[in-house]
């Protein structure tokens, strides 16, 4: 039996993991410690939660002495936990300071007295800022630019330093946007699919032109496990879908693809210090025999489909407080 410590199992990407680690791995126990902050949902994981395999723990990972007691039992440190919208990181950084830098650190620091046999440091392509032509490597230059990305850089390099230092067993994944089931609609994708299934408007930032590449959970979930099993300790690996997307194109295709009006686009005020365009290059993994299984255009499909079938699990969250967050972000149009 192998047991994971899954840290932010609760969220999006955290949910999905722990869900395919359960379905992949019979071996497999996981651990599943979340703060259930606004983001963290248990609804997330109903399907799962009466399996003997499971077990959640409600905590924050800045809470030593409880993270060393769950690191002691745990094989394998699989770090989700992270504020991560660069809106909010932008009205309160110091939340995001303190739970992705000070929070990973208290969790190496466990590691690191434990022994643990892997630590996955969960990072994001938003460390390297953002790049005009070409594709970052994981060899370049980290140029964050908004306090989210940031705290993830601390993280990312903090985690780095365990290994270099005191030979804490690392690994450390950069993946692009994610897109996919149980993802909180706040992000572009949810919230623009949930608010025109309502026929609300849906809010695209300055000119729409900003690109990312997308990739599907369950790809992320897969090349995550992938570098698990035959990554080099130390060493960065980038993850990507390879599906690199204007915000606007995204718009469209949800408005399309559910036979809503283009009328409920609407332009507003960007935020400040957005990144431009997000690209990575994912050939180090792609080397190793890795590559994201998933066509876009069926699993944005099908993102949208899951969306239709459980609006239950997104109006329950969109009724809650952060549409009145929106609300005043989105008062200011071009």
């Amino acid at each position: 039996m192998t047991t994971f410590l899954v840290t932010g199992g609760a969220g999006f990407i955290g949910s999905n993991y722990i869900r395919y680690i359960l379905g992949k791995r019979n071996d497999a126990h996981v651990i599943n410690l979340d703060k259930l902050t606004y983001a963290g949902n248990p609804d997330n994981l109903r399907d799962v939660e009466k399996d003997a395999r499971y077990q959640f723990v409600k905590g924050d990972i800045c809470d030593a002495s409880l993270v060393e007691s769950l690191v002691e039992k745990a094989d394998v440190i699989v770090n989700f936990a992270a504020e991560s919208h660069v809106d909010r990181s932008i009205g309160s950084p110091d939340d995001f300071i303190k739970t992705d830098i000070f929070g990973a650190f208290t969790l190496l620091e466990a590691a690191r007295k434990h022994h643990i046999d892997r630590f996955i440091q969960i990072s994001t392509d938003e460390v390297y800022g953002s790049i005009d032509q070409g594709s970052f490597v994981e060899t370049d230059t980290l140029m964050p630019s908004s306090p989210y990305s940031a705290s993830k850089t601390g993280a990312d390099r903090i985690a780095f330093s365990y290994y270099v230092t005191y030979g804490v067993p690392v690994l450390i994944t950069r993946c692009s946007n994610n897109y996919g089931p149980f993802h909180y609609p706040e992000k572009l994708i949810p919230l623009f699919i949930t608010n025109a299934i309502e026929n609300k408007e849906l809010p695209v930032y300055g000119d729409g032109l900003n690109v990312r590449d997308w990739i599907y959970v369950e790809d992320h979930c897969d090349g995550i496990d992938f570098v698990h099993q035959n990554g080099s300790l130390g060493e960065v690996y980038n993850i990507g879908g390879g599906n690199e997307k204007t915000n606007l194109e995204i718009t469209d295709y949800i408005l399309k693809k559910l036979d809503k009006p283009e009328s409920l686009k609407k332009f507003v005020r960007d935020r400040p210090g957005h990144d431009r365009r997000y690209s990575l290059d994912c050939n180090k993994l792609s080397a190793m025999g890795w590559k994201a299984n998933h066509d876009f255009e069926q699993a944005i499909d099908k993102t949208i489909q899951w969306y239709l079938d459980n609006t239950e699990w997104w109006k329950k969250i969109k009724s809650g407080e952060y549409m009145d967050y929106y609300k005043n972000q989105y008062q200011n149009e071009l």
